[in-house]
């Protein structure tokens, strides 16, 4: 399909109600998907019927895990539902893909302490936070300055999953290794700034117009800038954008490798323990709920069945025979 006006409208649409890039991608490659998958009939033409069709074929045909069936079906009905104002009825018939529940893989204490000893001292702190404060891998990497409370010892977490703000933990045995990143932050803005087509840190459209100026304040500047100026594909303006996320799964890849950590780690991996070793030293779930930032708390009960080692706390009766 050529470039389509549709898809670029819907695109826009997302953007001036402060969807995130990655999302806007996705929800277009589904939309998209969709419209191929029915011969490039227009929704409008279509219905619950066909968007059964299309997500019965994910599942059968396609075989996709049950997560990404779940994102195909929020970008249709975040079509029919918001932008065509059409409301989806009458698919709730397709037929669903398998999901099988995993338990995370968590690292104990002395792991986690071995990986962060294995990553470079200059990229560290990063992923300290990762752990320390239980972020996603691109909460981290969107961190401004200002986001910083050295006063609460906290982090600001803003439009998060599911367009949520929260508050989380910060270790302040992280706090010196912030404020020398941050003299590496202004160190960057007094040089961008000499660059007369320098625009500043991407801001989204509403809070640019209601803080002029802000773009090339320190406090909105990424706390782990990109080491070099990119244009910004949607002004074609000169910024100094955050680090790339793929850039924190490399360090944390050989990272692992060289502490010689078995099991499959990734940044998601610090997370899950960050959550583990709370309810560990006694914290109640909500409080790690709160801090994960999870809508349902169901979501956070999952870190209890890891704390239930040994199938739900029963003892082996192998364990019993030396003392028999």
């Amino acid at each position: 399909m050529a470039k389509s006006p549709f898809l670029d409208a819907i695109a826009r649409h997302m953007s001036v109600r402060r969807y995130s890039k990655r999302t806007i991608e996705s929800y277009i490659y589904w939309i998209k998907y969709f419209i191929l998958f029915h011969e490039k009939r227009h929704p409008q033409e279509m219905a619950g019927v066909e968007v059964e069709q299309f997500l019965t074929h994910l599942a059968v045909d396609r075989k996709v895990a049950a997560a990404t069936q779940s994102v195909a079906l929020n970008a249709i009905a975040f079509l029919y539902n918001r932008f065509l104002d059409q409301p989806l009825q009458g698919a709730e018939n397709f037929r669903r893909a398998k999901k099988q529940r995993r338990l995370p893989v968590v690292l104990n204490r002395s792991e986690v302490a071995r990986l962060l000893n294995a990553v470079p001292e200059t990229s560290r702190l990063i992923v300290s936070l990762l752990y320390g404060s239980g972020l996603r891998r691109i909460e981290a990497v969107r961190l401004r300055v200002k986001d910083v409370d050295f006063d609460h010892h906290q982090l600001q977490v803003w439009l998060s999953k599911g367009f949520r703000h929260r508050l989380v933990t910060l270790a302040p045995e992280v706090v010196p290794q912030i404020h020398s990143q941050i003299k590496k932050v202004e160190y960057y803005l007094h040089r961008d700034s000499q660059n007369p087509n320098y625009a500043g840190a991407w801001m989204p459209d509403a809070l640019s117009k209601k803080y002029p100026g802000a773009q090339v304040s320190l406090g909105w500047q990424f706390l782990f800038p990109s080491t070099r100026l990119s244009l910004d594909p949607e002004s074609a303006r000169l910024r100094r954008h955050h680090v790339d996320e793929s850039t924190v799964n490399k360090l944390i890849k050989k990272a692992a490798h060289l502490a010689v950590i078995e099991k499959h780690v990734t940044s998601h991996t610090l997370r899950h323990s960050f959550a583990t070793h709370l309810l560990e030293s006694g914290a109640d779930i909500r409080t790690v709920q709160e801090q994960l930032g999870h809508q349902d708390v169901k979501t956070t009960e999952i870190y209890t069945h890891v704390l239930n080692r040994g199938a739900r706390g029963v003892r082996s009766p192998l364990s019993d025979l030396n003392n028999s």
